[in-house]
């Protein structure tokens, strides 16, 4: 079999390194899968084709909350402003996995078939075994990570019947029939979570330098602390270990024990808890809670700044994307009087579901909200997410004004088109505070974060909470789904002397659960999660409430830093037009032409 055109990582330094003219005839990107067996490099590059094309996507200008009741864009030919307003269809779906997901896993069961005869360039045979132990844990993880991720965009019911994806272990030339049915949404869950466990009999719990304590395995081929050091210490953080694996499995209970999924009977609620403990215990539990999680990704001074390669991540993170000097983010989101250009816009919606410090929502009698002061006294999380009128942005602190009667204020609401926010509100998650973008070297530390420890905690309280109401510890747990939104608010400074709200909650399992979910949508906004978690509690309708904004007016004479009156008001040009079907992606459209056995998810043409 030929890999055709494929951009290998290990090898492209090479290619730059060399002389075309040097050989006859000029050298091709053109491989037989059977030069693996006596290239290690080229090995590896096809697993590293897999990891890279996973779906993380971790700049905020391209965020699926831009396709929900959390935001809008500035920019008005985004993806999702076009995918919101109507144009989803099965021709154009901007969530589509098909073609990226079913590439990676060739790549994967290509890697799989071959890698135990691959002659691994290291003299040591306990070394050797290392190496293949170490990429063939990774390509099982990969696998399964693309197939869950290929699962939730397009499992869906067919004539009434939830289907899965067509599963593949296999790898295809061009002899393989391709003309393959649905395989049920249960039998894909299953296999996402074999090749879970198959990866875990490869990988170790976490990376990290030994002393004197070579795993039986290798010790009995004569291997040393170096040699393991070399294939699963430090410098291997940032790969798929144990830890990462427990919190995918998380991810995918709680998934198909949701509403829109469980009618397949792949994992019930009790089992979504379960796995989330599983999760959670490697970090002791609800008391290795990192009481700074909810701001990790402004933790400049603490943690982000003095950041090392093969340090170990703090206790929120429990994976992380690539840390890296940039100003792009910044420049993307920060207004426009500090050179941003203000791309993602919270709407009022999401700003109205912040409660007060004291716990109430503000729509809660005697909550203490103030329509004309109503950032006042509110969850501490509202202005650390979300810069609001008057708030401060910027390396010198500078006061931000969204009002709209000053016409030298560039941040001011509908300002200048394409620059100015639409909602009267600017971005400040996922972005640094200390940035002047107006400086020679703008650019400081950044990284993603893939899975925080505070997403697998949210994920135990509402399948706890399913399962056996608000104060029942499930799945292994001593602590309930109570104890855990307890402690997430308070570690915010949200009912800290006492909650009444949440001990309403406590009362009834309906009420924890939009508590729960409210929680999850405030300490997950912008994370990418709010577009998939209303479609997996078939909350459609949510998708499509009108969007909202806040429209403020100076009352000083100088119209700039003052107080003002506040309006809220309904964009006029964010139409949100989802169709109840659409709780489930579609089949792409030129994949049912071509296939007369794959079948589309009902509702999709």
């Amino acid at each position: 079999m030929k890999l055709k055109n494929i951009i290998l990582l290990g090898t492209a330094a090479v290619a730059f390194t060399a002389c075309d003219d040097l050989f006859e005839p000029a050298i091709e990107n053109n491989h037989d899968i059977t030069d693996m067996y006596s290239d290690p490099q080229f090995a590896r590059g096809i697993i590293d084709n897999a990891f890279l094309v996973l779906p993380y996507e971790e700049n905020p200008t391209n965020m699926t909350d831009l396709g929900t009741d959390n935001a809008v864009s500035n920019d008005y030919d985004n993806t999702y402003k076009r995918m919101a307003s109507g144009a989803w269809k099965s021709d154009n779906d901007p969530v589509s996995q098909w073609n990226t997901r079913y590439h990676a896993i060739q790549y994967c069961n290509l890697f799989l078939e071959n890698c135990d005869q691959v002659e691994w360039d290291y003299s040591s045979e306990a070394l050797k075994q290392m190496h293949n132990d170490l990429y063939k844990g990774q390509a099982y993880a990969i696998r399964g990570l693309q197939f869950f991720y290929l699962l939730r965009a397009h499992a869906g019911k067919v004539n009434g019947e939830l289907m899965g994806v067509p599963i593949h272990t296999s790898s295809e030339d061009g002899s393989s029939d391709f003309n393959k049915g649905r395989d049920s949404f249960k039998d894909c869950i299953d296999q996402i979570i074999s090749d879970f466990d198959e990866a875990l009999k490869y990988l170790p719990m976490e990376y990290g330098d030994i002393t004197g304590a070579v795993p039986a395995k290798y010790a009995q081929m004569g291997g040393k602390d170096s040699e393991y050091n070399r294939a699963f210490g430090d410098m291997q953080r940032g790969k798929i270990d144990g830890k990462m694996i427990a919190a995918f499995k998380a991810q995918v209970a709680l998934f198909a024990a949701s509403p829109a999924y469980s009618s397949a009977n792949a994992m019930s609620w009790e089992d979504a808890a379960r796995y989330a403990v599983l999760s959670l215990n490697n970090v002791g539990g609800l008391g290795g809670m990192d009481p700074e999680g909810w701001h990790w990704f402004d933790n400049t001074g603490k943690w982000i700044d003095n950041f090392g390669f093969t340090d170990p991540d703090p206790q929120e993170i429990c994976w992380r994307g690539v840390v890296g000097m940039s100003s792009s983010y910044e420049s993307s989101n920060y207004p426009p009087s500090l050179y941003g250009s203000g791309r993602v816009n919270p709407t009022q919606n999401l700003v109205d579901a912040f409660p007060m410090a004291n716990g109430l929502p503000i729509s809660a009698p005697n909550s203490g909200y103030d329509v004309d002061n109503p950032y006042e006294n509110r969850d501490p999380r509202l202005t650390s997410y979300i810069l609001v009128h008057n708030g401060k942005c910027g390396a010198r602190g500078q006061k931000i004004s969204t009002a709209v009667n000053n016409e030298k204020n560039s941040d001011g609401l509908d300002r200048e088109s394409g620059l100015s926010t639409r909602t009267g509100y600017y971005l400040r998650k996922l972005l640094r505070s200390d940035l002047n973008l107006n400086a020679s070297n703008a650019d400081k530390k950044h990284f993603g974060a893939r899975i925080r420890y505070t997403e697998i905690f949210l994920d135990y309280a509402e399948a706890a909470n399913e399962a056996s109401g608000p104060k029942t510890a499930v799945g292994g747990a001593n602590y309930s789904a109570y104890d855990v939104i307890k402690a997430i608010r308070q570690r915010a400074g949200v009912g800290v002397d006492s909650d009444p709200y949440l001990e309403e909650c406590a009362t009834s399992k309906e009420k924890m659960r939009e508590l729960i979910h409210n929680e999850r949508r405030l300490e997950l906004c912008f994370e990418n999660h709010r577009f998939w978690d209303l479609r997996r509690w078939n909350e459609m309708s949510k998708l499509n409430e009108p969007i909202k904004g806040m429209r403020v007016t100076q009352t000083d004479e100088k119209g700039a830093t003052g107080p003002g009156s506040y309006e809220v008001f309904t964009l006029p040009d964010e139409p949100r037009n989802y169709q109840d079907y659409m709780v489930y992606g579609p089949i792409p459209y030129s994949e049912i032409l071509k296939w007369s056995n794959l079948l589309q998810n009902d509702g999709w043409k």
